[in-house]
């Protein structure tokens, strides 16, 4: 499970550390005061009522989440199996009769024409990836959602842009609401709470109790600043999601938001920003990978986790490679400066160091995350990538090695 949309300007830092605070974050004493101190069962391919301790099937879901308007499915981004979740909720919504609409983290609100088009069938792909900017706005390769995006145009079931444009958020950590200009805060809803304890506890969680040595050390200034983004971006989402259910969805429309897991769990991301102004009801499914990636065995989860808790294979590697570093870019040019390489990674291994400036790979320049996101989509594990850079005075080429 990973923590995302996590402050997007320092999302690729906090990937790692949110994986390995997950074995604490799913046993936190917090949220609903009738399951908080509850365990329930994870089982394999079961999917765990949480309120009965009942373990039913994806096809008796529906049947469960009748009356509810606004369904949160967690995501962990690069894991397969929680994508096949995703697509079988709304699958089987559908098989149900259920008008469904589909909410999406990954896009800004003002990226909605493009997925207008998609849903009517008047983009390619290539296309609709062009044309919405999937590579600026999420990153993550496109195959992970494919299946997803083909089963809402299929069935014509309107996507929804939720989110926030990242460098309103990253506005939000760095200046506080209080120093917003009118157009940074005309993006954001109003009213955002950033006042929950418990909220605090679980993103505390994700990061600091997981050993992330940048954030650990963090004073509680730095933390109210993180919090705040991250609570922006859950009220962001929770108001276009009930803005575009009530504008676009009759009585009976549910609004099935994937979003990562983070923004899920215990009810203290968007559920809790969209319940205080949304009557309706609101469900939570949550899929566990029932071993972590140390191969420890995850048995139960906190009942108060989500209201359904689907059980997943153990973690894998990511299905698609990724190079392993982290980049922001170089004020006042086009290009990438290196901001951190994760250890263990190709690029790691390759000799990529912090402040290192992107040239180009595999020959084709790299301006921008865009590019370099969309040239590394195209790999596979077992390719190579020529990796050039700057490095001081001098210009080097690294050769990558995309193995697991």
């Amino acid at each position: 499970m990973t923590v995302r949309r996590l402050l997007p300007c320092v999302l690729p830092l906090l990937l790692a550390a949110a994986l390995q605070g997950q074995d604490k974050s799913l046993h936190l004493a917090i949220g609903d005061p009738a399951r908080k101190d509850k365990e329930a069962p994870v089982v394999l391919d079961g999917v765990t009522d949480t309120r009965t301790g009942e373990v039913i099937t994806p096809a008796e879901l529906p049947k469960r989440l009748a009356g509810a308007r606004l369904v949160l499915v967690g995501e962990s981004h690069t894991d397969m199996d929680y994508h096949h979740c995703e697509l079988r909720v709304l699958q089987e919504l559908v098989r149900a009769g259920r008008p469904v609409l589909v909410g999406l983290e990954m896009y800004p609100y003002p990226e909605q024409r493009s997925l207008d088009g998609w849903v009517d069938g008047q983009l390619t792909e290539e296309a609709f990836l062009q044309a919405s900017r999937w590579y600026e706005n999420w990153g993550y390769n496109w195959l992970y959602y494919r299946d997803v995006f083909l089963f809402a145009r299929e069935h014509k079931l309107r996507m929804f842009a939720l989110n926030a444009p990242r460098d309103v958020v990253t506005a939000v950590r760095k200046k506080g609401f209080k120093n917003l200009t009118p157009e940074e805060a005309a993006h954001i809803p109003a009213d955002v709470d950033t006042s929950s304890p418990e909220h605090r506890t679980l993103f505390k969680a994700f990061f600091a109790e997981g050993g992330d040595p940048l954030h650990s050390g963090m004073s509680d200034a730095q933390w109210d600043s993180m919090i705040a983004a991250q609570a922006t971006w859950d009220a962001t989402m929770a108001f276009h999601a009930v803005k575009a259910l009530q504008e676009h969805g009759g009585q009976d429309a549910v609004m099935v938001v994937l979003v990562g897991s983070g923004h899920v769990v215990y009810g203290l991301g968007i559920q809790r920003q969209a319940a205080r102004h949304f009557q309706g009801k609101i469900a939570t499914v949550a899929p566990v990978n029932v071993r972590d990636q140390e191969g420890h065995e995850v048995k139960t989860v906190q009942a108060s986790y989500a209201d359904f808790v689907w059980g997943l294979p153990a973690q894998t590697d990511p299905l698609y490679p990724s190079l392993g570093l982290s980049t922001n870019p170089v004020e006042g040019e086009k290009a990438l400066k290196v901001i951190l390489v994760s250890e263990g990674t190709p690029a790691a291994k390759a000799g990529a160091q912090v402040g290192d400036v992107i040239v180009s790979l595999d020959g084709t320049a790299v301006p921008d995350k865009e590019t370099l996101n969309r040239l590394v989509a195209a790999k596979r594990w077992g390719d190579e990538a020529a990796l050039t850079v700057k490095r001081g005075g001098e210009t080097k080429t690294l050769r990558v090695m995309l193995r697991r």
